[in-house]
């Protein structure tokens, strides 16, 4: 089993926002500063970032107004802003949205051809500009992996990439900043950190004992405390514990030596493409029916594991009655406790794509998930979610 592990960011997880500049000077003196909306401004983060940075003698050039699922015009004026100014690093403080769109940039920047062809034609990323990141949003993990995903509306494509290369520098985790997150954004968010783990985890292969034990625990632990955070807001050990489950959900860690392709978020970033809804709304409500296609005489030991040491249930001594079990379970999680809308009619989305979204989520050929998914399997998946 052999596998590599490289985590290389440095967390400064807490109140630690003050080290911000020595952070940032390390790299130059000219960062491309880059963020969302503008609740960083409402919130008076906008102004101690900017003001910890330009302490440390850093001259800022912002960009503003990055999109939930980031598009690809973002990430191609953040490389010519990069090229224009010299841009030393780039400083992303949002959520994964942000960090993602920054990531590319930094790529960008050192390329000569359009960014869009790391992700549509996956050339070579060589070279990145260093990132830095101060996190307001526990979901994608994107603080501390190097992945990132690029929407093209144009083309309705929604492509991601994990390259080492992008891993940021340096993470700010502290979980104060994520108290204004509203409790959809947090249930969506602790769907995307569920979803990233289950990936993983569900899987027919042999792995090591200890990092099944690590899935679970981690499982649990957004199950235990994503409800609290939604019901008060400021619950500090609630946000802490999702914030840092969020960044061991996917910075390859718990992958250790297993192969399998990822299933669920191919399908909904076609989801995403065409629709634009929420990454972890779509997450949810293809987590469960994906995990019922999947269901067969080899899944359904480890399906019925999930349910006994993720959600506690008593086992059955029958393996179909208790991989039933943990699927309603994970359901009446996501869409009870959590509230998320449960089918994709709720959200106004019918089967008119389902077969063209089917074709590009396996990209002509099979996903070799859980179970191997060719393009018919995908589209009834979607089908189950209407």
């Amino acid at each position: 089993m052999e596998f590599v592990c490289n985590l290389p960011t440095k967390i400064y997880f807490g109140d630690q926002l003050v080290l911000l500049g020595k952070e940032l000077e390390k790299y130059g003196k000219k960062a491309l500063f880059v963020y969302g909306g503008g609740s960083i401004k409402a919130s008076g983060l906008y102004d101690r970032v900017t003001g910890l940075a330009r302490g440390a003698g850093i001259e800022l050039f912002e960009l503003s107004g990055i999109e939930p699922n980031p598009r690809i015009e973002s990430v191609r004026l953040g490389a010519k802003m990069c090229k224009e100014h010299g841009i030393d690093v780039v400083l992303a403080v949002g959520g994964g949205s942000v960090l993602d769109a920054a990531k590319y940039m930094a790529a960008g920047a050192k390329v000569g051809f359009d960014p869009w062809l790391f992700l549509s034609e996956h050339a070579p990323i060589e070279e990145a500009l260093p990132v830095v990141t101060v996190l307001t949003l526990a979901a994608t993990g994107s603080e501390m992996d190097g992945g990132g995903v690029i929407t093209n509306l144009q083309t309705h494509e929604k492509l991601g990439r994990m390259e080492d290369i992008l891993r940021p520098k340096a993470s700010f985790l502290d979980p104060a900043l994520t108290f204004s997150v509203s409790a959809f954004q947090t249930a969506a968010g602790s769907a995307d950190i569920l979803s990233h783990i289950m990936e993983t985890y569900f899987t027919t292969e042999p792995d090591l004992y200890m990092l099944d034990g690590i899935m679970e625990t981690l499982m649990k632990t957004v199950i235990k405390y994503a409800p609290v955070a939604m019901k008060k807001p400021d619950d500090y050990e609630a946000r802490a514990n999702l914030m840092w489950a969020s960044s061991w959900a996917i910075n390859g860690f718990i992958t250790g030596a297993k192969p399998q392709a990822w299933s669920v978020h191919p399908m909904e970033h076609e989801l995403s493409a065409f629709y634009d809804i929420t990454h972890g709304l779509g997450l949810a409500i293809l987590t469960p029916r994906w995990l019922e296609y999947c269901r067969n005489e080899k899944t359904l030991p480890r399906i019925s594991r999930f349910g006994e040491n993720v959600f506690g249930l008593a086992p059955s001594g029958d393996l179909e009655k208790d991989a039933d079990a943990a699927i309603k379970a994970l359901s009446d999680f996501l869409f009870g406790d959590l509230g998320l809308t449960s089918t994709l009619g709720g959200l106004g989305i019918g089967r008119e794509h389902f077969a063209q979204m089917a074709q590009k989520a396996v990209k002509g050929g099979v996903v070799e998930g859980f179970i191997p998914l060719a393009a018919a399997d995908v589209e009834k998946i979607f089908e189950m979610c209407l």
